[in-house]
Order: C-alpha cells, then sequence, then structure tokens
C-alpha cells in the first residue's frame, strides 16, 4: 500500500515516468502552452515553476541545474534569456491551468497548461500539414457520386420539360372543351330561332 506517499504514478515506471515529465516541461517552456491531461498538468506545474525560478536567479549553478532537467539547450536558453526577466517582478505563481471539456473516447479530464502572461507571447508554430492523394478504392467509390452529380442537371431539365408539356396538353384540353360548349350554345341558339319563326308562319297561315 502507498499510504501517504504522494504523486501520481500515471501507470508507468519510475524512469518512463521521469521522462515524459521532462518532455513536457521542456515543450511548455518552448512552446509556452500545451493541453495534456489534467493529472499530467498538475504535476509538472511544481517543476517548470522551478525550472524558471531558476531562470529567474541567471547565474551559471542555476544554469546548469536546469540543463539536468530539460532536454533542449535552446528551450534553456530561452528560460533565462526571455522568460526569466519576464517573470522578474512576480515572486511564484508563473503558470496557470485552465480545464477542458473531456477527451473523446476514454473521456479523460483535459486541461491547457499556460505561462500567466503567454498572451504577449509570440504564436506557436505549426507543421504544416499533408493531405495524401485518394487511393484508387477511393477514386473508384467516388465515380458513382461524381457521374450522378454531372447527370443530375439533365435529368432536372428532362422533368422540367416534361412537367411542361403536361401543362400545355392540360390548357389545350381545356380550350377544346371551351370551344364544344360555344358550339352547343350556337346550335341551341339556331334551334330556337328555326322553331320561333316556323310558329310565326304557322300562325300566320291560320289567321
Amino acid at each position: 500500500m502507498r499510504h501517504r506517499v504522494a504523486g501520481r504514478h500515471l501507470g508507468r515506471e519510475t524512469s518512463h515516468r521521469l521522462s515524459l515529465y521532462r518532455n513536457l516541461v521542456t515543450d511548455l517552456l518552448r512552446y509556452e502552452r500545451i493541453t495534456t491531461t489534467e493529472a499530467k498538468a498538475k504535476e509538472i506545474r511544481p517543476m517548470a515553476e522551478r525550472i524558471i525560478t531558476l531562470g529567474r536567479k541567471g547565474d551559471l549553478h542555476s544554469r546548469r541545474q536546469a540543463h539536468r532537467f530539460v532536454f533542449d539547450t535552446a528551450v534553456v536558453k530561452k528560460v533565462f534569456d526571455v522568460i526569466g526577466p519576464r517573470m522578474a517582478s512576480r515572486p511564484g505563481g508563473y503558470l496557470r491551468i485552465t480545464g477542458l471539456e473531456p477527451r473523446k473516447g476514454d473521456g479523460a479530464r483535459m486541461a491547457t497548461i499556460e505561462l500567466v502572461d503567454f498572451v504577449d507571447a509570440p504564436p506557436t508554430p505549426r507543421p504544416n500539414r499533408v493531405t495524401a492523394a485518394p487511393s484508387a478504392a477511393t477514386a473508384r467509390a467516388a465515380a458513382p457520386a461524381a457521374a450522378a452529380a454531372a447527370a443530375a442537371p439533365a435529368v432536372e431539365e428532362e422533368v422540367t420539360e416534361t412537367v411542361a408539356d403536361a401543362e400545355e396538353a392540360e390548357a389545350a384540353l381545356v380550350d377544346d372543351a371551351g370551344d364544344d360548349a360555344h358550339e352547343e350554345a350556337d346550335e341551341e341558339t339556331i334551334q330556337h330561332s328555326e322553331d320561333a319563326v316556323e310558329s310565326d308562319e304557322e300562325k300566320g297561315s291560320e289567321a
């Protein structure tokens, strides 16, 4: 049992865990902001603040102590030439931990650890993303979709023409029905006129 034993094991052996901490502290001092799990951020915070305190001192012994922990020589130079003078008036509390949403997949609690004056720091360089060329299988899978997209305007135009033809045919039928109704009305009018003339003639002959 590890009663009253401080620190987190993080599921790693001692050498592996120490290398992890040194890598995280080196990247934190290089980029001045990193995103990691909340447990790792809380573990490396006192280590990174100790290195920054050594940078505030600025003597040769402090520089050698920083080289014992930080992997990159350029990062040690940055701590003593840039970060240390920036934190000269601050007696501790150089870092800030901000909680983030849980990580997708395992739901681990994430956090961002950064220098408190990170707003004035230079932007973090990011590598350029290289997009791989589509494979043959991807091209074959995308071919039917591209053909369907190309044929869609022609199909839409054909459907539009069919609808227009149907509307014209319906209008023609309506016109023909109107003409037939007019012709029937004219025939009825003529028949009534002829009947009226015949009745008048009959009345005249009777008289």
